[in-house]
């Protein structure tokens, strides 16, 4: 059986030493934080959510029983606050149903159309901007759980099975809630560059054609 990497903060908090939590904000707070701004959208709600989550963890360490990591531990309570807090808007907006904008497969899985592939041109500083743009409002539109996997997977660096603990959820079921995260998206990754470039060419084309007009061309 691994040893878990927090056991002494964990026995720090069962002992209630004093600088305790203090090392607990400064271990977990920013990660907490980027999960609950991933999870809920809103800076202001995650803020609220990592409080809760803190004073939750403070409040019932000694019902960690570890079994699992206390990373994990912490994880899903973090998450769950989140959830409560997204089912707490009464005007939220339903959430966008992936299947309406992922990308076809055919019956071997391969994609019915061609994805644009940016990541070549990722690089480009011109670019840099707009791609981060569309990748903030792309990860907002995704599903809560959807979202709470790729933060957890490519942002805080968990694996497969940390995540599971995490969300009580199946490894198999957090492969498939990243796959699809990620390739909704390179979908709107792609689309963003799409538009940016046409929205380049249209200007040329048009001064292009003035230029033969009065040219006579």
């Amino acid at each position: 059986m691994s040893v878990d990497r927090d056991r002494e903060l964990v026995d720090a908090l069962r002992r209630r030493e004093p600088t305790a939590v203090r090392r607990l904000v400064a271990t977990y707070g920013a990660r907490a934080y980027r999960l609950a701004t991933g999870i809920t959208g809103n800076p202001q709600d995650a803020e609220e959510v990592v409080q809760d989550a803190l004073w939750t963890v403070v409040r019932r360490i000694d019902t960690f029983r570890g079994e699992s990591a206390f990373g994990s531990w912490f994880y899903r309570i973090v998450a769950n606050a989140a959830y409560q807090k997204l089912r707490g808007r009464q005007s939220r907006r339903k959430d966008l149903s992936l299947d309406e904008v992922m990308p076809l497969f055919d019956e071997q899985g391969r994609h019915v159309a061609p994805m644009a592939d940016w990541s070549p041109r990722s690089e480009d500083p011109s670019l840099q901007t707009d791609l981060r743009v569309a990748l903030t409002s792309a990860i907002n539109e995704l599903p809560a759980h959807y979202r709470t996997a790729l933060v957890l997977r490519d942002v805080e660096g968990l694996s497969n099975l940390e995540i599971a603990e995490a969300l009580s959820i199946g490894v198999p079921s957090v492969k498939t809630r990243v796959h699809r995260a990620r390739l909704f998206l390179r979908k709107r990754l792609g689309d963003a560059l799409a538009v940016r470039e046409n929205a380049i060419v249209a200007p040329r084309t048009s001064q292009g054609r003035a230029v033969r007009a009065t040219h006579g061309a």
